[in-house]
C-alpha cells in the first residue's frame, strides 16, 4: 500500500476468500507423519546462555527458504512463548503453514501473540476468530478501522473523515521466540518473501539476534500491543455473523499442511533436523557476537509530534551525518524529499561515496512507488548520488533462490529487490523495514537493528556489492537508465502515478 490509487485497489480486492482454494480435501494426512521432539530451543542455546547475558548475538539471514525454514522450526521449539508483529500475514501457502505451526504451538500451552497492521488483513474475518478463539493465541489488529470486518463503502468512508490516521500503517516486522530468539528485517509473512512464488520472489534480508538486544525488541512489541492503536480482533468483529467451529477449521488447518502436495516431505526434515544446523553455526563464525547493537523502533501512531523526527529516521539520519567514506544502501522504493536530498549533497561534498541499489521498473512491485522515484532520480545524479537499478533477472538469483521449490520445479521466477540495508563506513550494518521514502520517514512505523562489527559489514557489504554488478543491475546515469526496456503497458501506468504526491507514496 503505497498512494490513494493503491489503496482503493487494496479496499476493492482485499476481501477475496482464498480459503476454498487452498484447503482442499478434508482427508487426514496426518498419521503419516512421524511425531519430531520439540521444546529443543532451551537445549540448543544453553552453551550460550551465559555469553548471552553480557553480548547480543546475530546471524544474517540471506537466503529467504533459510529465513521460513528457522521460523518454522523456532515455532516448532519455543516452551514458553511466540509474540509476532508483521505488515503482512498472508493466507497463502507459507502463511497457512505458519498458522499450522502456532496452532501446534498453542496446543502445547505457547502463548501466542500476533499484532497484525489492518490494511493489508486479507483473511475470512471467520477463519482469523477460530485461531483467536484458542485459549493460548490472541490477535489484535493495528490502526483497524480501512479493512477487516467493513464493506466497501465503510472502508472508502474510513478514509474520507481521516485519510491521514487511515493512511498511517504499522510496517514493523518482529518474530520473538521465548523471549530469547528474535528475527526481524525486511521479509513479511508470504510465499514472496521466502522464495515460494511461482512468479515473482522478492531477495530480500532478515537478521536472527539472540542475547542482550532481544529485551529491546520484546519491550517495543509490548509497546505496541499495550497501545490503544492496537485493537483486539473479538472487538472489531463482535457484530460479525461468524461461523465459529474450531474443530473443523483446526482439523481443516492441520489436513492442508499435512499433505505433502502442499507441504513437502524434504521440507518437513529440514525443519525437523535443524537443531543439528544450529550447532554448525555457532560454530562457524558466522554468527557474530556484538557489544554494539541497537533495536529503534518507532512509537505507534508515529505523527503525534510533527516538531520532533520519529526514532528510526533520527537514527538513520544521525549515521549519514557520522559517515566518513562510504554509504552502501539497498531500498527497494527510493523517494526523496528536499530534506533528504540536501543531506546527501552535505555527505557527497564533505567526501563521503554514496551507492544505492533500489528496483528498476522492470524489477519493481509498486509502479506508484516507481513513480515516485523518477522525479526525484535526475536530482539524486546530480547530486553525486551512484544509482543502481536491479534487474528482474539477475544472475544472483541463481544462488540466492536456494529453496526446495526451485530444486523441484527447475524455473526461474522475476526477482524483485525488497531488502532495506545500509552500511556506514564498512563498519555499520543497518537491517530493518525501513525504506527510503517518505512514508517511512514521517507515516509508517518502522524498526530498524544497527550493528557495529566490521566482519559482518563486510559480509553484508559483498552481499550489496555483488547484487551491484552488471549482471544484477544497471548502473542509472544522467545520460541512460532502463525504464525504456520495461513494457509500454508499463511505462504508462507509471506516467499516471506522477500525479500522486510522493509525500503519500
Amino acid at each position: 500500500m503505497r498512494s490513494l490509487i493503491y489503496i482503493f485497489i487494496i479496499l476493492f480486492f482485499t476481501s477475496c476468500n482464498h480459503s476454498a482454494e487452498k484447503t482442499g480435501s478434508t482427508k487426514s494426512f496426518c498419521d503419516s507423519i512421524k511425531v519430531q521432539e520439540t521444546g529443543l530451543l532451551d537445549l540448543a542455546l544453553n552453551d550460550v546462555d551465559s555469553i548471552c547475558q553480557i553480548k547480543s548475538g546475530v546471524f544474517v539471514l540471506e537466503h529467504g527458504d533459510d529465513a521460513m525454514i528457522s521460523r518454522a522450526w523456532l515455532s516448532k521449539n519455543a516452551t514458553k512463548s511466540i509474540d509476532i508483529q508483521y505488515f503482512i500475514f498472508s493466507i497463502d501457502n507459507v502463511g497457512l503453514i505458519a498458522c499450522n505451526y502456532l496452532l501446534e504451538a498453542a496446543d502445547r500451552g505457547v502463548k501466542i501473540r500476533i499484532l497484525v497492521d489492518d490494511i493489508m488483513v486479507e483473511a475470512e474475518p471467520s477463519q482469523i476468530a477460530n485461531l483467536n478463539a484458542h485459549p493460548n493465541i490472541q490477535i489484535k489488529i493495528y490502526n483497524s478501522g480501512v479493512n477487516l470486518g467493513k464493506n466497501i463503502i465503510q472502508k472508502l468512508k474510513a478514509f474520507k473523515k481521516d485519510f491521514q490516521k487511515s493512511n498511517q500503517r504499522m510496517h514493523n516486522k518482529t518474530f520473538i521466540i521465548d523471549d530469547r530468539v528474535v528475527i526481524t528485517g525486511g521479509r513479511n509473512i508470504a510465499d514472496e518473501y521466502f522464495d515460494y512464488d511461482h512468479e515473482y520472489n522478492f531477495r530480500d534480508r532478515d537478521v536472527l539476534l539472540l542475547g542482550k538486544v532481544v529485551k529491546n525488541v520484546s519491550q517495543s512489541f509490548n509497546t505496541f500491543w499495550e497501545n490503544a492503536l492496537s485493537v483486539d480482533v473479538d472487538s472489531i468483529l463482535r457484530d460479525e455473523k461468524l461461523n465459529i467451529d474450531t474443530l473443523k477449521a483446526y482439523s481443516t488447518l492441520r489436513n492442508y499442511a499435512c499433505n505433502q502436495d502442499n507441504f513437502w516431505p524434504s521440507v518437513r526434515n529440514r525443519v525437523n533436523n535443524l537443531h543439528h544446523h544450529f550447532q554448525e553455526l555457532k560454530q562457524s563464525g558466522q554468527l557474530y557476537w556484538l557489544d554494539d547493537i541497537h533495536f529503534v523502533s518507532d512509537e505507534p501512531g508515529k505523527l503525534s509530534d510533527k516538531q520532533v523526527l520519529p526514532n528510526t529516521t533520527a537514527a538513520l539520519e544521525q549515521l549519514i551525518k557520522q559517515a566518513k567514506k562510504t554509504l552502501l544502501i539497498e531500498s527497494p522504493y527510493l523517494i526523496t524529499n528536499n530534506e533528504t536530498e540536501k543531506l546527501f549533497k552535505e555527505t557527497i561534498t564533505r567526501g563521503v561515496e554514496i551507492k544505492i541499489l533500489t528496483n528498476s521498473l522492470l524489477s519493481t512491485d509498486n509502479i506508484d512507488a516507481f513513480g515516485g522515484y523518477q522525479k526525484c532520480r535526475k536530482q539524486l545524479l546530480e547530486i553525486g548520488v551512484k544509482i543502481f537499478e536491479f534487474k528482474p533477472d539477475a544472475k544472483s538469483r541463481f544462488s540466492l533462490l536456494t529453496g526446495d521449490l526451485q530444486k523441484r520445479k527447475n524455473f526461474v521466477p522475476i526477482f524483485g529487490l525488497h531488502a532495506k540495508t545500509m552500511i556506514v563506513d564498512d563498519s555499520i550494518s543497518v537491517v530493518g523495514t525501513f525504506n527510503l521514502d517518505p512514508r517511512s520517514e514521517n507515516l509508517n512505523t518502522e524498526c530498524i537493528t544497527i550493528m557495529a562489527n566490521k566482519k559482518m559489514a563486510k559480509q553484508i557489504s559483498e552481499f550489496i556489492l555483488t547484487d551491484m554488478k552488471t549482471e544484477n543491475a544497471w548502473e542509472t546515469t544522467k545520460l541512460f537508465n532502463p525504464d525504456h526496456l520495461a513494457n509500454k503497458s508499463k511505462q504508462f501506468k507509471t506516467k499516471i502515478h506522477h500525479l500522486v504526491p510522493k509525500d503519500i507514496l
